[in-house]
């Protein structure tokens, strides 16, 4: 994994702004007549883990979205590694490191959990899918090597009775394992979470939150999520953004968020 994977050099004109990774300006977004997102604007700096949380409804998983370039705001722009974009593409956030997991599992259910995974090594491969189909040469040694990146991710996640199993057979809490297995193979920079534990019982909870906070300090990868559960936001994250209705209310550490009036007539409620 990305422990064994020498640092990227940096690119001239791709730094860091005085450590902030990713910059969301002002961003607005809406579907015909609804607005889902509202001129929002926050950083993620790069080693932390920067929540976002708000009611349903609020905007959360629209924000990843826009961020991860799946969908393309009308107003506002992205500052990813000092590049300012309108909008981000899908390609350039995972050529740029960004990953994601999805609010519901999007996995290939009747393939492998090592295949699934292997296909976030997409992106690394350099050989051609014809080279790849003759499974020959340097596009079998380069196989090989891609496997063994996937075999210590399986590893690490503690996944390797399962290695072989078709990934619809697996409860819903080993599947959001897998998946994030497959966002890890690509040796993301920024990791984007949308509900890493919905579904999950107390004990698998437990598991998530050891891995996140694993590849936060271990692989040194920024992270962002999504999460209801207040009580694991509340002791992962550095920062937290909180949304309601698609606007920014509250912006700061656990603590502050917490006390902050209009996060807590948010979650209880109150009219606006």
């Amino acid at each position: 994994m990305k422990a064994d994977v020498k640092p990227k050099p940096v690119i001239a004109g791709e730094v860091e702004m005085g450590g902030i990774l990713l910059a969301v300006e002002n961003v607005s977004l809406s579907f015909g007549g609804v607005r889902a997102v509202r001129g929002v604007s926050f950083d993620i700096r790069k080693g932390e883990i920067r929540a976002i949380i708000g009611p349903n409804g609020a905007g959360k998983t629209s924000m990843l979205n826009v961020i991860s370039g799946f969908y393309h705001p009308q107003e506002g722009t992205i500052t990813y590694r000092g590049k300012r974009r309108r909008d981000m593409r899908p390609y350039l956030a995972a050529k740029g490191g960004i990953a994601r997991t999805f609010q519901n599992v999007a996995l290939f259910k009747g393939m492998s959990t090592l295949d699934n995974i292997m296909t976030g090594r997409t992106l690394k491969m350099r050989r051609g899918l014809l080279a790849h189909a003759l499974h020959f040469g340097p596009a079998k040694r380069e196989e090989i090597r891609h496997r063994e990146v996937v075999e210590r991710i399986i590893d690490f996640l503690e996944i390797q009775h399962i290695r072989k199993t078709p990934v619809g057979r697996l409860p819903y809490g080993l599947q959001k394992r897998v998946e994030l297995g497959r966002a890890l193979a690509m040796e993301p920079e920024l990791l984007l979470l949308d509900e890493p534990m919905a579904g999950m019982n107390l004990e698998e909870k437990q598991d998530m939150c050891r891995f996140i906070l694993t590849v936060k300090d271990m692989f040194n990868t920024t992270i962002a999520l999504i999460e209801h559960d207040m009580s694991v936001v509340m002791d992962l994250s550095d920062r937290v953004v909180v949304l309601d209705y698609g606007r920014k209310i509250a912006d700061g550490t656990p603590s502050e968020v917490q006390s902050n009036q209009d996060v807590i007539d948010a979650y209880l409620g109150v009219a606006h």
